[in-house]
């Protein structure tokens, strides 16, 4: 691994936010899925759940789409939406999907400086009800037009660029939030030798 390579992996490794989280619920199209895996890496996002269990386990993504980000993220697989929502609550406090309801509170409005999961569901339907029950509340996305949608991955693109502003502007992006565990696990996937490892240790010490 190069001096420039290395650096360029701390440095978007450092960034990573562990506090926020995208859900996908039976989303259809691999290409979407992948082009959301692009802005959660664009954005410092670390893990992705995809949910399917009312569709086929997707085997695959949209290589041209992602740009190869899956193999720089952590992707939770689930086939039990409770199992996954279990999960998500055991790690995220806020949980908000995108759905249009009278309730519904602007995407500006979420308080992205503690720790939230955004689900987005399908192409169709969008999120299903029973993940809305399991949810702390809904949002939508303020829009001027007629139509009143968004492709999924341009929602999920909007919402966590507004997340990323208000973390920016909390200083979320300038030391490390990984624990240092996960850090560390993640440093060894991305394939840094030991020798690497043994010298950022004591760079953070």
């Amino acid at each position: 691994m190069t001096p420039q390579r290395r650096e360029r992996l701390l440095s978007v490794l450092r960034k990573r936010q562990p506090d926020l989280t995208v859900v996908l619920e039976n989303v259809f199209d691999p290409h979407n899925i992948s082009a959301v895996m692009r802005t959660c890496d664009a954005v410092g996002i670390q893990e992705l759940y995809v949910l399917t269990n009312k569709i086929p386990r997707h085997k695959k993504w949209g290589a041209r789409s992602s740009s190869s980000a899956a193999k720089w993220l952590t992707v939770h697989q689930y086939e039990d939406a409770e199992a996954c929502f279990k999960e998500i609550r055991n790690k995220y406090e806020k949980i908000y999907t995108t759905h249009l309801s009278s309730d519904a509170v602007s995407l500006y409005d979420i308080n992205f400086s503690g720790s939230v999961a955004l689900v987005f569901g399908n192409e169709h339907n969008g999120v299903s009800e029973e993940i809305r029950a399991m949810a702390d509340g809904n949002f939508l996305i303020p829009q001027m037009g007629i139509i009143q949608s968004l492709n999924i991955s341009v929602a999920c693109a909007v919402s966590i660029y507004e997340a990323l502003r208000q973390k920016t502007n909390a200083g979320h992006y300038n030391q490390q939030r990984l624990p240092d565990e996960t850090f560390n696990t993640l440093l060894d996937e991305w394939g840094f030798q030991s020798d690497d490892l043994d010298a950022i240790n004591e760079e953070a010490q």
